[in-house]
């Protein structure tokens, strides 16, 4: 359980396979991902979860397991998206559904930008959000993301509002 960040409420780890359970509560969930192309089948979180520890190991930065510290209950998952190195790296974040409204994301994704501005390797964060999920036009806006627009995305198949945070 390495800790990456500490808020006021959350802590960020890099994940590994203890927290396959917990990760079924929102990648697992279709309510949860039903604006990021549905959920996850169980024989696949393990695989997405080794390469998230992969990616913490070679870029310092990656998507990170979120834990609720008065309960000590992994809630969701924060961080980047990282395809071609840290140049221009993707903000994502999913919360369990007990979790929902409770700033939880906003504090998050702010832990995740603190994160990347210590790398010193990120120059641009992107997010994009499902034009239905009102939601996280608010956490990245919170975040300190600016709407550049929107672009086709590939996985949704749908064209998107698309934020970005430049350092």
């Amino acid at each position: 359980m390495a800790i990456v960040y500490e808020t006021n409420r959350l802590v960020l780890h890099v994940f590994d396979l203890t927290y396959l359970e917990d990760t079924r509560l929102f990648w697992g969930d279709d309510e949860v991902m039903v604006h990021c192309n549905g959920a996850s089948p169980d024989d696949l979180l393990p695989k997405i979860i080794e390469g998230y520890r992969k990616l913490h190991h070679k870029y310092g930065l990656s998507v990170y397991a979120v834990q609720q510290k008065d309960t000590n209950r992994i809630i969701g998952a924060a961080g980047f998206n990282i395809h071609d190195g840290l140049e221009k790296i993707e903000l994502i974040y999913h919360f369990n559904k007990t979790s929902w409204g409770k700033g939880y994301a906003t504090e998050a994704a702010r832990a995740c930008m603190e994160l990347a501005k210590q790398n010193k390797s990120a120059r641009c964060v992107y997010a994009t959000a499902d034009p239905l999920n009102k939601g996280s036009f608010t956490v990245l806006e919170k975040a300190g993301f600016t709407q550049k627009g929107t672009l086709w995305c590939e996985d949704t198949k749908k064209e998107e509002p698309y934020y970005e945070f430049m350092f």
